[in-house]
């Protein structure tokens, strides 16, 4: 009995090793809900692919249902590697301990000077100053691009949605945003400008009905972040891999497209100071 004890002990703590090993070779990697999920899986597969030869270890897209399921799993070290907004990013920075906080890796050149497009079906819409008493609709309330900066910017103005609109809606997303204004079902809303571009591009808007009125100032956006945890040499590894990405080769444009990328470039905690401090003049931080 013994024997037969001592035997399943063994086995028991080869299993859990075992898993353990396959946890380690694993990079778990997520994304903010900005898209569809079939779009960020899209989207995901070549880099993830690019990221397996890089790092030499299996990469793992673990979808979430929306934005602060992404903030938590990092946080809590569930995934390792994540795609965030500049909010988010600041989100997760202040829930993680201060010891090991998450590390923004790369961001893309755009995401320096980002911008949010506010958009419209209706003909008589020709700014902000034409929507008072209407309807609105934002994206994720967590999200930079499509709720806090233009919110941001709107109050600067003197415009607190709350109050100036009939009615304000949360579509969850920037393409659900498009398709809100477009049915009809809001007389206007924003999302961010790289969603829009892509979008347009893909005949996916029908620009005879539906139009850009008016445009934020720029912002420091999106970025690759990694969990504070991390081994430092694998998220050197990760940058690398990220910087290395050449838009001469087939291949690695391919990743860059899907990314709306011209190339990614190193960030730093200090570029979303700005972020944190709009977020807190919105009272979106307590």
């Amino acid at each position: 009995m013994l024997k037969r004890t001592l035997a399943l002990a063994v086995g028991l703590s080869l299993s859990v090793c075992t898993l353990l090993a396959q946890a380690a070779d694993t990079l778990k990697v997520s994304a903010i809900p900005d898209e569809a999920p079939t779009e960020l899986l899209r989207k995901f597969k070549p880099l993830g692919a690019y990221l397996e030869q890089k790092t030499g270890m299996k990469v793992e897209f673990v979808p979430v249902s929306d934005y602060p399921a992404v903030v938590e799993a990092l946080a809590t070290d569930r995934i390792d590697m994540a795609w965030l907004g500049g909010f988010t990013f600041v989100q997760a920075r202040l829930k993680t301990d201060a010891t090991t906080p998450v590390i923004p890796l790369v961001q893309r050149e755009q995401d320096a000077q980002f911008t949010s497009k506010f958009i419209t079906a209706d003909p008589a819409v020709k700014s902000l100053a034409d929507l008072k008493g209407k309807t609105f609709a934002f994206g994720s309330v967590s999200s930079t691009s499509g709720s806090l900066m233009p919110r941001y910017f709107m109050l600067k103005d003197g415009i607190k949605p709350e109050t100036y609109f009939s009615r304000v809606g949360y579509s969850g997303a920037h393409d659900a945003t498009v398709a809100w204004v477009q049915a009809g079902k809001v007389d206007a809303g924003v999302l961010n400008a790289s969603v829009w571009e892509k979008l347009v591009a893909a005949g996916k808007v029908d620009t005879t009905k539906v139009r850009v009125f008016a445009t934020t100032p720029a912002y420091f956006d999106y970025n690759w972040t990694v969990r504070g945890t991390l081994d430092p040499a694998l998220a050197a590894k990760i940058k690398a891999a990220f910087l290395a990405l050449d838009p001469a080769k087939p291949a690695d444009k391919e990743i860059l497209d899907l990314q709306a990328a011209s190339r990614f470039i190193e960030t730093s905690p200090d570029n979303y100071k700005s972020i944190e401090e709009a977020a807190r003049a919105a009272e979106l931080l307590k």
